[in-house]
């Protein structure tokens, strides 16, 4: 680390410096928009928002926060975001999720460096500066990847196949085999954390396919169990994956496809 940056570090601690403030990238129009935590706090639309049962606090959290389709005027149907985090995790929506009218709304929630939010439980740090949430989240079947905290920057991105050509399924898969539909189910949960044939943007976990997928050595009873809750099979408090233990966050037959999407892909190492 640089000595400036020790310095900020330490002015920081010792309150002389904001520590949770930083800027947000956006990258959607024809040029980038760089926000800073204070013009987002004071963004016309921002406003309190509550959410009952937030996903990475378990309980109800209240945050100032700003629609996130305001930030976003030049996106359209069809479109499709990646939102990247400082921790290194990295998901891609669609925008149709965002332009919702009728049941979901995605808003960007603000850290006032005055009035820092809680540490996350488990040992997982701290969730601001941005952190994307939502209100009525089930009427679009959001999953608890779509909740994207530590967030650094939003750009809008090709489609995963395309982007990443090594993690698709080849184009003799029917369309409506469940290694097809665990592909989908993968590029919104699993690829948010996970690279696969070395391929993906995350950085958070290991590759899904090199030098081993997990289905060359887990049972399929144990990679269901895993991925409901990892602690069941390996005990590791310092361990960030938080599983999938409900079936409103991942349903068996979600479940079930994933792991055939991963079984005929660990017959499709890439070459490298």
């Amino acid at each position: 680390m640089s000595i400036l940056r020790r310095c900020l570090a330490l002015l920081a601690l010792c309150g002389v410096l904001p520590l949770h403030a930083a800027d947000l990238r956006i990258d959607v129009g024809p040029q980038a928009h760089v926000w800073t935590t204070q013009q987002l706090l004071n963004f016309p639309d921002a406003r309190s928002v509550t959410i009952p049962d937030d996903v990475a606090f378990h309980r109800t959290m209240n945050y100032r926060a700003v629609p996130l389709r305001a930030l976003l005027p030049e996106l359209t149907r069809g479109d499709r975001l990646k939102f990247v985090a400082n921790d290194g995790f990295s998901v891609d929506m669609a925008a149709d999720l965002i332009l919702n009218q009728a049941g979901a709304q995605a808003w960007l929630a603000i850290e006032d460096p005055q009035q820092p939010w809680p540490k996350l439980p488990g040992n997982k740090g701290d969730a601001g500066p941005y952190y994307v949430v939502w209100t009525n989240p089930d009427a679009a079947g959001i999953s608890s990847e779509q909740w994207p905290y530590q967030l650094a920057r939003i750009e809008r991105v090709q489609d995963v196949a395309t982007r990443f050509p090594a993690t698709a399924p080849a184009a003799s898969v029917p369309a409506g085999s469940p290694v097809r539909r665990g592909y989908a189910v993968f590029q919104r949960t699993c690829f948010a954390c996970h690279t696969l044939n070395g391929e993906g943007d995350a950085q958070m976990g290991p590759d899904l396919n090199l030098p081993h997928s997990p289905t060359e050595y887990l049972s399929a009873d144990m990679l269901r169990a895993f991925i409901r809750n990892p602690q069941s099979l390996r005990r590791w408090p310092e361990g960030r994956m938080s599983g999938f233990p409900t079936q409103a966050s991942l349903s068996d037959a979600d479940l079930d496809a994933v792991l055939a999407y991963l079984k005929y892909m660990a017959q499709h190492k890439a070459q490298k």
